[in-house]
């Protein structure tokens, strides 16, 4: 009787470069560290199922939630093999990763993960680092408004006034241009005031003494 072998057949693409890149960002441990997945949460940690999101929108160009799920299920045993753990198809749904953003998004755990991960980048990368630019953005949507959210009516950079925006305060390292602090902020708010906390949280990353601060006029 002859023997049959049950073989499947997936893609791998990058999806092997990508998670040695994040497993050497440590990454993964240190969203475990800022955000512990609680007891009740099964399947994959919120700090792997992160990477997995992340793997998607790299490999796929695409950040819909609903897209994950479909392109996980067609990977499953290669994503198993990146993330050295076992993987279902139900480990990543929608409202799965709309709890991931609902977690990720306190201020405060955030700001002590991004200071530890913006240390690490720099002791990995051994920049020594002179001058720090900053500069804030906004990016506008077609959507409506809501009282609390962070898309609102406001000084308008891209000339669209007529449409709610939200406003992406950005420190960076020159010149090399790696980001250190990233703040996001309602659209109605005023650059002026952004400033100062930016220059604060990076003075707590690198260390305050000796680097020049370059904003505009602001």
């Amino acid at each position: 009787m002859n023997n049959i072998l049950d073989v499947s057949t997936e893609r791998v693409d990058d999806l092997p470069l990508l998670f040695a890149q994040l497993h050497k960002m440590q990454l993964a441990d240190l969203l475990d560290k800022h955000f512990p997945t609680h007891a009740n949460w099964k399947g994959l940690s919120l700090a792997q199922l992160t990477c997995v999101w992340l793997a998607h929108i790299l490999c796929e160009g695409n950040h819909y939630l609903v897209k994950v799920q479909p392109w996980a299920c067609q990977l499953l045993h290669t994503l198993q093999a990146c993330l050295g753990q076992s993987m279902r198809e139900l480990d990543c749904p929608h409202d799965r990763l709309e709890r991931v953003l609902d977690n990720l998004a306190h201020d405060d755990q955030w700001q002590d993960f991004e200071q530890e991960f913006s240390q690490h980048l720099i002791r990995v990368y051994d920049l020594e680092v002179e001058r720090v630019r900053i500069d804030s953005t906004t990016t506008y949507h077609y959507g409506s408004v809501s009282p609390d959210g962070l898309f609102q009516f406001g000084h308008s950079k891209d000339h669209r006034p007529d449409l709610p925006q939200v406003k992406t305060n950005l420190a960076t390292f020159a010149p090399s241009g790696l980001p250190v602090s990233t703040t996001i902020v309602s659209g109605k708010c005023a650059d002026d005031g952004l400033y100062l906390p930016e220059i604060k949280r990076v003075q707590t990353t690198v260390g305050g003494k000796g680097k020049l601060f370059v904003a505009d006029c602001k």
